[in-house]
């Protein structure tokens, strides 16, 4: 078992940073073939969903014996091409779930997005609202300061002239 700090480097090496280049590669030839660019999309598109579940189910698998080193097998098994790794979960597994529940999948979107804007409205309202609470409360702190600095500066005049009286 390798340790969890070296195991990390490898995939992110292994499982972020190789395809990434390999990525920047093709989008960036002269003429990209279309195949290669879809070969890439698959990836990134199981990768994401991959990192997503993993962070939700990260403490029920994390403990299994050589979690780590078997994550970086995966992920090499996937873009390694001889294996076809991608085309085959992609095909077999992602692409006709996602084609059953396309629909479903948008309109949590949209409920989301909208709840989402409904929910930064309401948090800007209320850090408007806080905002002013504390400008109120500085300018009453301010306004009692100087109000006890002009009735100091009074007295100690009335009390100065006294003698002239």
């Amino acid at each position: 078992m390798l340790g969890n700090f070296i195991t990390r480097i490898i995939i992110l090496l292994v499982g972020y940073a190789y395809p990434a280049y390999g990525c920047y590669k093709c989008v960036e030839k002269k003429k990209p073939e279309i195949q290669e660019l879809r070969y890439w999309c698959k990836y990134w598109i199981l990768v994401g969903i991959l990192t997503v579940l993993e962070r939700i189910g990260d403490i029920i698998v994390s403990w299994f014996p050589l979690y780590g080193e078997i994550k970086i097998a995966l992920l090499v098994c996937l873009w390694y091409p001889k294996s076809q790794g991608i085309s085959y979960v992609y095909e077999k597994f992602l692409c006709p779930y996602m084609s059953r529940h396309e629909l479903n999948i948008d309109q949590g979107i949209l409920v989301l997005k909208i709840r989402g804007h409904t929910v930064i409205v309401q948090l800007l309202q209320y850090g408007y609202q806080w905002t002013l609470q504390i400008f109120r409360h500085l300018q009453q702190q301010f306004d009692k300061k100087n109000d006890r600095s002009k009735s100091k500066e009074r007295h100690r005049a009335g009390t100065s002239f006294m003698f002239l009286r």
